[in-house]
Order: C-alpha cells, then sequence, then structure tokens
C-alpha cells in the first residue's frame, strides 16, 4: 500500500474538524479530564446524554498518573469498587476494605471507557472563560471559552471559540478555576454557606472522602462541582492517593444531570 504524507495530514484535519464541529452545542460540557469527570463522562455517554470533556494537558487523567508520590499506585475503598470494576480496573484486594491499583493503567482505563461509552474527550484545550446569560433575571452559566492550551500558556493575542452547552461540570480539581471564574469575573454567589469559593482544608481522608461525594452539586444555576473542585468550593479537606471519592462523586454528578435532562 502506498502512504502519502498530505493524505495523512488531510484525513487528521477532516477527521478532528468533524470532531470539533460535532460538539460546539452539547447537553454537559465538562472541564478537566480527573477521574470525577472522566466517571461523568462515562456515565453520561451510557445514558445517551451528549456530553465533551476538554483538559488542558496533554494526557486525560489528572492527578491519578502520578499515584502517591509518583509511586504509581493509589487506594480505593469498598464503596466504590463497583464503579471502578464495571469500568475495568484491576483492583489488588489489601484487605479490611482497602484495594490498590495501578494509577497508569486505570488512567487509561478511565478515559478509554469514557470515550468508547459516547463522551468526547478533547486534550490541549483550556477554557479560559464561561458563557453567561441572562433570563428572567436570574444569571446562568451557559458554555464555554475555549483556546489551545499553548496559545494561553504563550499569552498570544488569539481569540477563542465558544460551546454552547445547557450544563457545565467543573471537575479542575483543586484550583476549581471554572467556580472561581465566576465569583470572580461577575460576582456572582455561590450555592454556599458564604456565597464564595472557600478553598480546601489541608489534608484528611477519612473526612474529605465524603465530603467530596457529598457536595457534588450544582453551585450556580447551569454549573455543577465535582471531584475536588467540590472540596475547595465547599472548603472540605484534601485526601491525597486515594480515590473512591472521586469516581463516586463523577456518578452522583451524571445521574443528577441524567435527571436533570430527561425532565
Amino acid at each position: 500500500m502506498k502512504v502519502d504524507d498530505v493524505t495523512i495530514s488531510r484525513l487528521i484535519i477532516e477527521a478532528y474538524g468533524r470532531k470539533m464541529a460535532s460538539i460546539l452545542e452539547v447537553d454537559v460540557a465538562l472541564v478537566g479530564a480527573g477521574p470525577a469527570n472522566l466517571t461523568a463522562g462515562y456515565y453520561l455517554g451510557k445514558a445517551g446524554i451528549k456530553a465533551v470533556v476538554f483538559e488542558s494537558k496533554l494526557a486525560p487523567g489528572g492527578g491519578m498518573w502520578g499515584g502517591g508520590m509518583m509511586f504509581n499506585e493509589a487506594v480505593l475503598q469498598t464503596d466504590a469498587v463497583p464503579i471502578a470494576r464495571e469500568m475495568g480496573f484491576r483492583l489488588a484486594d489489601r484487605g479490611e476494605g482497602y484495594f490498590t491499583f495501578d494509577t497508569v493503567e486505570a488512567a487509561a482505563t478511565l478515559t478509554a471507557a469514557c470515550i468508547r461509552a459516547g463522551t468526547s474527550v478533547l486534550n490541549c484545550i483550556r477554557v479560559e472563560d464561561v458563557m453567561f446569560r441572562e433570563s428572567e433575571g436570574q444569571k446562568r452559566v451557559s458554555g464555554l471559552v475555549i483556546n489551545w492550551s499553548p496559545v494561553m500558556k504563550l499569552d498570544l493575542p488569539v481569540d477563542p471559540l465558544s460551546i454552547r452547552a445547557s450544563y457545565v461540570i467543573d471537575g479542575t480539581g483543586h484550583p476549581a478555576n471554572i467556580t472561581d471564574t465566576i465569583t470572580r469575573k461577575m460576582g456572582v454567589r455561590l450555592n454556599n454557606e458564604t456565597g464564595l469559593v472557600v478553598g480546601e482544608l489541608p489534608l484528611w481522608a477519612e473526612a474529605g472522602e465524603p465530603f467530596t461525594v457529598a457536595n457534588t452539586n450544582e453551585i450556580f444555576p447551569g454549573l455543577f462541582v465535582a471531584g475536588m473542585a467540590a472540596n475547595n468550593a465547599y472548603g472540605g479537606p484534601r485526601m491525597g492517593p486515594i480515590f473512591g471519592g472521586m469516581l463516586m462523586s463523577g456518578k452522583k454528578a451524571a445521574d443528577m444531570l441524567v435527571e436533570r435532562l430527561a425532565k
């Protein structure tokens, strides 16, 4: 078979163009391809919800790749095992409700499960802003403003593109970038005790894991928080290299949105 270099380039451009055009209007746009949002993307896709995940880095998976201090193993607790096994994790039972897993394999497995369920994952794209709309006096997050990550890093004067979404999930982890953006730029009040991004507390896994799941919700009209973004927004502890709360948070966000979009 003859292989033509220009044909290769054209096929890539055409395929990516179709992919990008297909996600300009979605039901759910997820920011950050960490374990919570990849899990949410899996369950949204499985339910037939049109969704897309934007990841600013080259590799999806968030902080999962590095495990604990670059030992590429991490921990799950019993509560999250059914979710992990559904998506194809290989777990080692360490007794007393603890399971360990290879984080490199898990990050790849999560990403593949999300995409194969029908949710696109687009890497090297950074969300630089949100789309806001106001109807009947109520402000609402209604989409995202995206650009290439290298453009943002180099601070080039390149205008972004817009994505319309019925809902957005902030899964940007510790910074809670999207939640921070709407409070900083729009002066909005969040659905928490202070109305502002509280910031995360020091590490306490036993408290942080359930806190993540409990505070996965719609924090402002059109905007959900999941994973460590929920801890940051509501002032919960961080929890280190245990990921059960991330998976359960992602599933909870997806379940809530499936119910919301069915109305």
